[in-house]
């Protein structure tokens, strides 16, 4: 499971062989959620507010560099690690 991004506490990462729709999984504590690329909203668990804000702020701005990343991993089995949110 390739770590994509770290910031805040919040860890973001893909897996290798996924399933559509195109999405990245969220760290944060003890929460966990599965998030969409293209919407940027919560497939499935759970992010306090100011969590889920962040993230989705931090996708939005690295929306095509995520695409990129899930397509590479599917084919190619690479990733390239994206810059946190500052």
């Amino acid at each position: 499971m390739p770590e994509i991004s770290r910031f805040f506490g919040i860890i973001i990462h893909m897996y290798f062989n996924e399933h559509n729709p195109p999405h990245f999984h969220v760290k944060y504590n003890d929460y966990r959620a599965k998030i969409d690329i293209e919407t940027c909203g919560i497939i499935d668990g759970h992010l306090p507010p100011k969590v889920l804000a962040l993230v989705v702020e931090w996708a939005s701005i690295h929306q095509e560099e995520l695409l990129k990343n899930w397509s590479d991993l599917l084919l190619e089995g690479k990733f390239n690690k994206i810059n946190p949110l500052e």
